[in-house]
């Protein structure tokens, strides 16, 4: 038995109305910042950017799908820089990204109809990512971005010389926690369709993806948490069809 304070129901429900009051106090503030974040200024994307998926070749045009918005997760798994160290393999993108992707997997239906395409980039060939996306069984869409920069302008990939000298940006600063380790970093994108004109919205990376993951918030409301101890995901996290049962 786990030891902790048991009390008479009305001993609890005091308690639980005084929790309340503060999940009400976050609830809103939270409202505040999704107003905020939908207030900040655009940057116009004026670069050309090509991706492959099912079809073969699009531009960043063609990932909205004819919708006026569209969210990119960016995905770690570039199997020619696989290796012991990287959370991605040869054939599978990084087990964490792909919880992540679990996660949306079911919703991109109830987005496309709030005028939102969701899809999934990563540096891998197609090939690599139809493969995995098969295995993984899910349906959003997801293209190959090796043959344009935008993984790199977004933040997401770094260059051998930036892993060698420890230093890129990640996360609005420079940083050596990660790309002195790793050639891949997660995060979420936002842009915005005006008729030709296609404009940056929003980037999220490391604890911001934390609200994008519903897993993690059922975690949350019960007794252990997330549970996870020092050595975090990896302590647990698998691929969804790796688990030993």
């Amino acid at each position: 038995m786990v030891a902790h304070k048991v009390v008479s129901h009305d001993q609890w429900v005091a308690a639980r109305k005084k929790h309340l009051a503060k999940e009400k106090e976050f609830t809103h503030m939270r409202d505040q910042l999704s107003r905020e974040r939908r207030e900040l200024p655009w940057e116009l994307v004026d670069k050309d950017y090509t991706f492959e998926g099912n079809t073969g070749k699009v531009s960043l045009h063609d990932l909205f799908e004819g919708r006026n918005q569209l969210v990119i997760y960016h995905s770690m798994f570039n199997p020619a820089t696989a290796g012991p160290h990287t959370t991605w393999t040869a054939d599978a993108a990084c087990f964490s990204c792909s919880w992540w992707m679990d996660n949306f997997n079911g919703i991109t239906i109830h987005l496309n109809h709030r005028d939102i395409a969701m899809v999934a980039v990563s540096r891998a060939q197609y090939a690599a990512i139809a493969a995995y996306k098969k295995r993984m069984g899910w349906s959003f869409p997801w293209y190959s971005s090796a043959d344009s920069d935008f993984n790199f302008d977004y933040h997401v990939s770094f260059t051998p010389e930036e892993m060698a000298e420890g230093k890129a940006e990640y996360n609005y600063r420079l940083t050596s926690d990660v790309a002195s380790r790793m050639s891949e970093a997660p995060g979420i994108s936002v842009f915005f369709k005006d008729g030709d004109k296609l404009y940056h919205t929003y980037s999220t990376y490391t604890r911001g993806l934390d609200m994008l993951n519903v897993a993690y918030h059922y975690m949350d409301l019960v007794p252990k948490g997330r549970d996870e101890g020092d050595g975090g995901q990896g302590t647990w996290l698998r691929r969804h069809d790796e688990y030993p049962e």
